[in-house]
């Protein structure tokens, strides 16, 4: 099994990423399917919610990525500051995009169960408006980024960012406990679920898909960025060599 500090070597990397890449995708979108269907025509309604409850197979697994990726991200971002990796630094960069889609999405769908549940699509409680800041945070690294790359600059900015971003996880994750708020508290803890086990059972297959999904959109970027690293380091070295031949 190859070490992180091996898996750093690009060529390395590359030669696992390129085969990973599609079965990683074609899996994530089989187990999703799988878990949509099983969720819009295999599961009962809930006896409160009634068939809104159904759009918790793709809200539950938005939101777990949204802030699953800024995670990936902080960590990624630790490894390129202490062991200075560009690997790293390009995995935050390629996390970023991905993170702040599905914490989106984790948005659009909230706003759209919350309209028949709670009579709004939207309200100023906890964890609404900490979501809210994550998404506009994904957002504000993508351009910091960006500009960093565009100046020549060493990634250390947004390295800083992305850990210092991490203070919003652990804010969305108890909101509902720290405050009083329009959003149900905690539905799957590590000491159980209190979502019906009828309900449940497809909510691991939307899980398991998107998180596959996810990856996979991760390594195709990071596949797609490092290609575009090697043609700017080709093009440098032949206009160096002209500039040498005149």
């Amino acid at each position: 099994m190859p070490s992180i500090h091996a898996l750093a070597n690009p060529a390395r990397f590359l030669k696992i990423a390129r085969p990973l890449t599609p079965v990683l995708f074609w899996a994530g979108v089989v187990l999703a399917a799988i878990g949509a269907w099983a969720g819009l025509t295999q599961t009962p309604p809930d006896y409160l919610q009634g068939d809104s409850v159904r759009i918790l197979y793709i809200h539950v697994p938005s939101a777990w990525l949204g802030m699953g990726g800024w995670s990936g991200i902080a960590m990624s971002s630790i490894a390129y500051l202490v062991w200075r990796h560009p690997l790293a630094n390009i995995a935050a960069r390629a996390i970023a995009p991905a993170g702040a889609m599905f914490a989106g999405l984790c948005l659009a769908t909230g706003a759209i169960w919350g309209r028949p549940t709670w009579g709004t699509y939207w309200q100023w409680d906890g964890r609404l408006t900490s979501m809210l800041l994550l998404f506009f945070v994904y957002l504000a690294y993508i351009a910091l980024a960006r500009a960093d790359a565009d100046r020549g600059g060493d990634g250390r900015i947004p390295a800083l960012f992305g850990i210092a971003g991490t203070v919003l996880l652990p804010v969305i994750r108890y909101s509902v406990i720290w405050w009083n708020t329009l959003h149900q508290g905690p539905s799957i803890t590590l000491s159980g679920s209190s979502i019906d086990a009828s309900l449940l059972w497809p909510l691991w297959y939307t899980l398991a898909g998107f998180s596959l999904f996810f990856a996979a959109v991760v390594l195709m970027r990071m596949r797609a960025m490092l290609a575009a690293q090697r043609v700017e380091a080709r093009m440098r070295r032949m206009a160096g060599a002209d500039e040498g031949r005149a």
